[in-house]
């Protein structure tokens, strides 16, 4: 693999438990991804698009192999990795604006102060267009707003890689 890619997957393996016996959802995946690069997975329902996703995410460890981002194996999720799921993932109790606090406290938090957080949340709600809604609650806002609200969310956390599975079903055009 190369020195030069920003993401490598090498020889990836990913096996699920199941009643009915061990489950191979990925097998011997390489992939590798340069800074700057945008790379799409295009394959049939259940052909391990999102397997592989959660594992360069580093919400799931693989069964074999290895998977590196800048240098650094993924042993976990982390704030150089952004995620955008397929359902929005808003916890219910918070606002828009805290929902995307959530994000940006956990990244920017220990070296800016709490106004540059709050105004760094604002901007990327304005950006997808929900500056309306900072204060409304998931259950208060539309199914593709609450989408939008996770790409803010993620937006906001200034990631260096952006994984996004199937982020704009729930959005119009």
């Amino acid at each position: 693999m190369s020195e030069r890619a920003f993401i490598e997957v090498q020889h990836a393996e990913m096996a699920f438990s199941t009643r009915k016996g061990r489950f191979h959802a990925l097998q011997d995946v390489n992939l590798q991804v340069q800074r700057g690069e945008f790379v799409t997975l295009i394959g049939h329902s259940g052909c391990g698009k999102s397997t592989l996703l959660n594992l360069i995410a580093g919400l799931l460890q693989p069964t074999e192999g290895a998977l590196i981002c800048d240098g650094r194996e993924i042993a976990a999720p982390g704030p150089e990795r952004a995620v955008v799921f397929q359902n929005h993932s808003l916890l219910p109790w918070l606002t828009c604006l805290e929902n995307v606090l959530l994000a940006v406290d956990s990244v920017f938090g220990g070296k800016e102060p709490s106004v540059r957080l709050h105004l760094r949340a604002k901007a990327a709600l304005e950006l997808v267009g929900m500056s309306h809604a900072l204060q409304k609650r998931p259950h208060e806002i539309s199914g593709g707003m609450k989408q939008r609200v996770g790409i803010a969310r993620a937006l906001a956390m200034e990631p260096k890689v952006l994984l996004l599975d199937e982020p704009f079903g729930a959005l119009d055009a």
